[in-house]
Parts: structure tokens; C-alpha cells; sequence
């Protein structure tokens, strides 16, 4: 039988531990209701200022120039800010991927701020060195198109919300730009004489990528056995399908007793060097491009047409 003592002291400690129980729960009350009301007052604050988690899109990509080193990118970020207030962009960090395998990737930081209820467009520059991606994957070949997926997470602080990260993404294609190729099929002389002659390039164009070109002008270069022959700029149009190929006429002037013997063992059909070099212009479904062409040890046999003295066996002069 348990004494009154012993029953008294159980007692006071179910007293003491129910308090404790109170205490405890009026406190979490109290703690639970100031939270309530901290985030009720925060709610009817955003309901009334209008506060609003800000929007990101990738509205486009342009390609501002390509060459065979290397391709611009910029990629358009469309940012809509519905709050009162400016909002800043902490930081951008982005990263270019082909299936599955990094390009380039970086961070840009400060990057600005976004007005008041407004939307801004954010550009994203970043340079492709082609070298870097080959020497990296050798699968990717020059003429090639590889595709690619652009990964920006755009880090903004927002008051209400704190910091947020807006991911988004945008697929396409990039070029790995190929120069042409090019040969000098044939050389059609329309006068011929010592002080000055007259003659037209026969020029075979191929193109050796997977994507056509619209060829709008070039300048050019010609070298007949190591002597400059001169050159023009022209306006030329040609559309040359992915891995086409394509003839264009160009004319060249020069004075023939500038070659010394050399015209006599081209004249006599013992055959000269020739180089040619400069530059094509060409559209592209990617944007413009200004390719090199270059040929170097070609090899020329001149003959002159019949109203110059020539034979009738061949009108035209041959190119090998």
C-alpha cells in the first residue's frame, strides 16, 4: 500500500508536468500565431503592392558572325518583372551542350537590372571556337551541323520571395563552317596582245558543307607563273546546293610581256603555275558568311583563240 507521502509527490509531479505541458503549448501558440500573422501581413502586402515572381523565355538566337575559327552567339532573354520595384539580376550562368556533351559554359555577373513593371530583353553573348569543340570531339568535322542546347538559369532577388533562379532552355543547330573549294577549269581569252589581254576565268565553286550557299560577291587574286595578274571585286550571284557545285566567269586584264619566257612555254603548251586567292560572300541559312579560297599549284596550258592566230583545234585553253 502505497504511503500519503509517496502519493503526494506523484501528485505534484503530474501538477508539475501538466504546467510544463501548458506552458509549452501556450508558448508554440503564441510562436505559431505571430508566424501566422508575419505571413498573413506578408500576403496582404504582395496582395495589395503587387508583388509577383518574375518570367524568363529565350526569345531567339542570332548568329552576328561565323567564320571558320570561330561563331558569335547571342541568345535573346526575354525578362518580365511585375513588381513596383526594379529587381536586379544577380548573376547569369550559362551553359551551350550537343547531345549530351559541353560546349562552353560560364558565368556573367551583374548582370543588370530590370525596371518596374517592365519587360527587358537581357542579350547573352558568347564565342564558339571551333578548335576547342574539335580537338575536344573528334566526331565533329568541319561542313558539319551539330545541334545544340542553350542552358541559362538567370539568378534574380525579388523582395517578398528572396532569391530566385529562372531556368530555361532553347535547342537549334550551329554550322562548323568548311571553306569552298575551288579550280580554275578553264581560261577563255577574249583579246590577246602584247601591250594588254583580255581573258575569263572559267571557275569551278564546291561547296563542302551540309548547308547551302547563296554566293553574293568575291574578291580575288590570280598569280600566273608567280606573277600577279590582278584581281577584282565583284558582285556575283550563284546559289550552291550542300555539297553542290557551282561555275562562275571572272575577267582578268594583264599585260603578257610582263611574264618574260614564261608566256612562251605557256604560248608553246609546256604549261605554267597558277595560284588564286581571296574571299567568297555568301548567305546562309545561318546568317552571312565571308569564306577564304585559296589554290595553290595548279597548272595552266594557254592557247589563243583563232581570231587571235590560234589553232581550230581548241578554242579554249586548257587547265589541268
Amino acid at each position: 500500500m502505497s504511503s500519503p507521502r509517496k502519493s503526494e509527490k506523484i501528485g505534484r509531479s503530474f501538477q508539475d508536468n501538466n504546467k510544463e505541458d501548458r506552458e509549452d503549448e501556450e508558448k508554440g501558440g503564441f510562436v505559431g500565431k505571430v508566424k501566422d500573422f508575419i505571413e498573413d501581413v506578408g500576403d496582404k502586402i504582395e496582395e495589395k503592392v503587387g508583388f509577383g515572381k518574375p518570367t524568363a523565355d529565350v526569345t531567339a538566337v542570332h548568329f552576328p558572325y561565323i567564320n571558320l575559327k570561330k561563331a558569335g552567339i547571342v541568345a535573346d532573354v526575354l525578362v518580365k518583372n511585375p513588381n513596383p520595384i526594379p529587381i536586379p539580376l544577380i548573376d547569369i550562368n550559362y551553359l551551350i551542350e550537343s547531345d549530351g556533351r559541353k560546349l562552353i559554359s560560364g558565368l556573367i555577373p551583374d548582370a543588370g537590372t530590370i525596371h518596374a513593371h517592365s519587360s527587358e530583353t537581357v542579350k547573352i553573348p558568347v564565342n564558339l571556337v571551333y578548335d576547342d569543340i574539335k580537338d575536344t570531339y573528334r566526331d565533329i568535322k568541319p561542313g558539319s551541323i551539330i545541334p545544340y542546347r542553350i542552358k541559362v538559369d538567370l539568378i534574380v532577388d525579388v523582395p517578398v520571395f528572396g532569391r530566385l533562379t529562372l531556368p530555361i532552355e532553347k535547342k537549334g543547330e550551329i554550322p562548323i563552317p568548311h571553306k569552298p573549294d575551288i579550280d580554275v577549269e578553264k581560261i577563255h581569252f577574249q583579246k590577246f596582245s602584247s601591250e594588254e589581254t583580255i581573258a575569263v576565268l572559267k571557275l569551278r565553286l564546291e561547296n563542302k558543307n551540309d548547308f547551302d550557299l547563296a554566293v553574293n560577291g568575291l574578291d580575288y587574286d590570280v598569280w600566273l607563273s608567280d606573277v600577279n595578274v590582278g584581281g577584282a571585286d565583284l558582285e556575283k550571284c550563284a546559289k550552291i546546293g550542300k555539297n553542290g557545285v557551282s561555275y562562275m566567269d571572272l575577267p582578268i586584264t594583264f599585260r603578257p610581256k610582263d611574264f618574260g619566257s614564261a608566256l612562251w612555254d605557256m604560248l608553246r603548251g609546256r604549261g605554267t603555275g597558277y595560284t588564286m586567292k581571296g574571299h567568297v560572300n555568301v548567305d546562309t541559312p545561318f546568317g552571312a558568311m565571308k569564306l577564304p579560297i585559296s589554290k595553290e599549284g595548279g597548272t595552266t596550258r594557254l592557247k589563243k583563240n583563232k581570231e587571235d592566230g590560234g589553232s581550230d583545234d581548241n578554242d579554249e585553253n586548257e587547265v589541268s
